[in-house]
């Protein structure tokens, strides 16, 4: 147990928290008040309706303000030779302990506010899953939370060995930025833009006037050419929101290696950020590639770790992102680097699976694009001719679409060895190369469905405590499926294979 450190060791939260707290609350109060204002001239005039929102915003804002500063003062943390502890709460006192053999993770995040006032949000983490293995410290000086990660992410005497590259491994490289527009987050954002305008003008009374605008606009226009020109317009306002997002995220971006075997990913532009992994918990790297992005010959890496817990993760998609979209063969450098390797196992010869498999991938995608197209001809055939119509341009749109996709996911299907890591890769809307430690793998999981096993095929699950949990190589023959994961972990397989034996 560790000792009881004197009352000076603990330490306060940044007093400026309560100045944070109030202007946030102030900026969502003002974003609140028009809307809100126009809403209650509904039901009384003009300056009454103004001095309502401004007495119920001061309120809102001493409230919070009030609530911040007992949070504050009741508000204590210390790092002791083996704990780091954190005391909170006023009617329920909090009393949280964490052990720092046990700590992956200290994470700086930094809003403009924050930024502006010299304060970060500091997150400590064990890395496993629930909320009591991580503390938050919001906020304290930028000072204390750069101390409190090189205190304790300092594991100098456990650095890893092999290829040593220290200091900068990736740096930002502005090019990069036209791979935004092709990922899928442009359609998504293009549809929330749409959404978003017809909520506010939901808001404030005028959505009729908004629909009537766009219907004076195109009054004179086809239906299909109105559809397909807000298609685009949704389109570019993804594209122009993308773009937005990726600067935010990514500009002023870093990847470095410190001292002691901790890798460091810093970026952002209004937001920062800095997250740290240690590199005792890295267990291999996830070179991902959307079909927009592999088009254009890149590909993002991810890395594969130990301690990251799922609601975490969850919440965090791109937390243990190394490397936004990249060109390719940026991608697998920055993948050697990290992994201290000559050679990337992101590049290395995969082994090809059966054309049994590219034939599953092709049922599986005409089935999947075929039976809307089946229940449309049947509602046409008993309702109106015009769903046969839309049955038959869907089949022609669909059918070579889902042929496209089948054979490009076979030919993305396949699995190796390479040094000590193993290497599957799958997927075509995300394709996926995992390079896992051979080291890492604590179980196998052996899948094969009736259809598989008459066409020879089967599935086989590296089951690991890292990352996604589990990285599978999907309808590989079955003697080559079997052959790979027992060369992969010598002896964790074998005794199933020879009861196998002795039971035929």
């Amino acid at each position: 147990m560790s000792t009881v450190a004197p009352p000076a060791d603990w330490r306060r939260l940044d007093p400026r928290t309560v100045l944070v707290t109030a202007l946030v609350v102030a900026g969502v109060v003002a974003g609140a008040a028009v809307p809100l204002t126009l809403g209650l001239t509904r039901w009384s005039s003009l300056p009454v309706a103004v001095l309502q929102v401004l007495a119920g915003a001061v309120l809102v804002i001493g409230v919070a303000a009030g609530a911040d500063r007992v949070r504050w003062h009741r508000t204590r943390y210390r790092i002791g030779q083996e704990h780091v502890d954190l005391h909170t709460g006023l009617l329920l006192v909090k009393r949280r302990s964490l052990a720092r053999d046990r700590i992956r993770t200290v994470d700086l995040t930094a809003n403009p506010m924050l930024r502006l006032l010299g304060l970060v949000t500091v997150r400590i983490g064990t890395g496993e899953q629930g909320s009591e293995s991580t503390l938050e410290l919001d906020p304290v000086t930028r000072a204390e939370g750069e101390r409190l990660r090189r205190l304790l992410l300092d594991r100098a005497a456990t650095a890893p060995t092999g290829v040593h590259h220290e200091g900068e491994l990736a740096v930002l490289d502005p090019h990069w930025i036209r791979y935004a527009p092709v990922s899928f987050v442009a359609p998504m954002l293009g549809g929330a833009a749409a959404g978003a305008v017809m909520q506010v003008s939901d808001w404030v009374g005028a959505q009729g006037d908004v629909i009537e605008w766009v219907g004076d606009r195109f009054r004179d226009t086809p239906l299909l050419w109105m559809i397909v020109v807000l298609v685009l317009a949704a389109l570019v306002a993804g594209v122009v929101g993308a773009l937005g997002l990726w600067i935010e995220m990514w500009w002023n971006y870093r990847l470095e290696r410190e001292p002691g075997g901790t890798l460091r990913v810093r970026r952002g532009l209004f937001t920062s950020r800095s997250i740290s992994v240690e590199e005792a918990r890295l267990r291999g790297v996830d070179l991902v590639e959307p079909l927009g992005v592999r088009l254009l010959g890149a590909a993002r890496l991810d890395a594969i770790t130990t301690g990251l817990a799922k609601d975490h993760e969850a919440r965090n998609a791109d937390h243990n992102t190394l490397l936004p979209a990249a060109p390719r063969t940026r991608a697998d450098t920055v993948a050697a680097d990290v992994l201290r390797e000559t050679d990337t196992p992101t590049g290395t010869a995969l082994t090809p699976h059966p054309r049994a498999a590219r034939a599953r991938r092709l049922r599986w995608s005409l089935a999947a694009a075929l039976a809307p197209v089946l229940l449309l001809t049947l509602l046409g055939a008993l309702l109106t001719p015009v769903l046969l119509w839309i049955a038959l341009g869907c089949a022609v749109v669909a059918v070579p679409v889902a042929v496209a996709l089948a054979l490009d996911a076979y030919r993305g299907l396949g699995h190796a060895l390479s040094g000590r890591y193993l290497v599957t890769r799958s997927g075509t809307l995300r394709r996926s190369t995992a390079a896992l430690e051979r080291a890492g793998v604590i179980g196998w999981t052996v899948k094969q469905s009736f259809f598989q096993r008459r066409a020879g095929l089967l599935s086989v699950t590296a089951t690991t405590a890292a990352g996604g949990g589990a990285y599978t190589a999907y309808d590989t023959d079955a003697s080559e499926g079997l052959t790979f994961a027992a060369e992969a972990v010598p002896g964790l397989l074998e005794p199933f294979l020879e009861r196998s034996r002795k039971d035929v």
